[in-house]
């Protein structure tokens, strides 16, 4: 029994005559804009992960910061 993968679902559901060709292996006419769409993708996912690290970056110095200034106030007793 074939594996049917969750994109094969929605490629089916979105446009059969596609998902048909695409298991026949006609390949798309429109390969510039697919290959465009491939690289705003690859684009996004770098922002993603960008945007993550510089959250993670600026919570570790918030913590850095509130524990200095306990140590501050602390030392001032």
């Amino acid at each position: 029994m074939p594996i049917i993968r969750a994109s094969e679902i929605g490629s089916y559901l979105y446009c059969r005559r596609a998902w048909h060709y695409r298991k026949k292996g006609v390949e798309s006419e429109n390969q510039a804009e697919l290959a465009a769409g491939t690289d705003i993708h690859h684009q996004h996912g770098r922002k993603v992960i960008a945007s993550s690290l510089s959250r993670t970056l600026g919570l570790l110095l918030s913590l850095t910061a509130i524990a200095l200034l306990v140590v501050y106030c602390t030392a001032q007793l």
